[in-house]
């Protein structure tokens, strides 16, 4: 007897299940944004030692500007009308800070061993960061 989906309960539509997924991921990623980018404005000197030297202006300016970015992008994926453009910015600035996680894990080498596999392993874990923001832009 050859296999047969199951019945799905009247109403039920199997994209409802993936749309919701894709708004919990867009509301988890602009939620995590915002927090993100509170704590660059309240704090910047803690995100100051991640902007490489070679970036012109002071590391102030920069800290504070990507906690701004943070904060604008975080609130476009929470909201359904920008979601989509939200998730290609979110993309965009997950490889925009990726350099600085370079340089923190750089500037560890030298550092205690829990400091050094910490920002080890920061810089593969922005893959999944990006991916998951390109798939919110194409969920819309």
């Amino acid at each position: 007897m050859p296999l047969r989906r199951p019945q799905l309960l009247s109403g039920a539509d199997p994209r409802g299940a993936r749309s919701r997924a894709d708004e919990a991921r867009a509301l988890r990623m602009g939620v995590a944004l915002c927090g993100t980018g509170v704590l660059h404005l309240a704090r910047p000197a803690a995100f100051e030692g991640l902007i490489p030297r070679s970036l012109p202006g002071s590391p102030r300016s920069w800290a504070l500007g990507s906690g701004v970015a943070e904060l604008g992008v975080g609130a476009m994926l929470l909201h359904p009308g920008t979601r989509r453009a939200g998730g290609r910015a979110a993309a965009a600035l997950f490889v925009g800070v990726w350099p600085g996680n370079v340089t923190m894990a750089w500037r560890a080498r030298r550092g205690s061993p829990l400091r050094r596999a910490v920002t080890l392993v920061r810089l593969p874990l922005q893959v999944p960061l990006i991916t998951g923001a390109l798939r919110i832009a194409r969920a819309g």
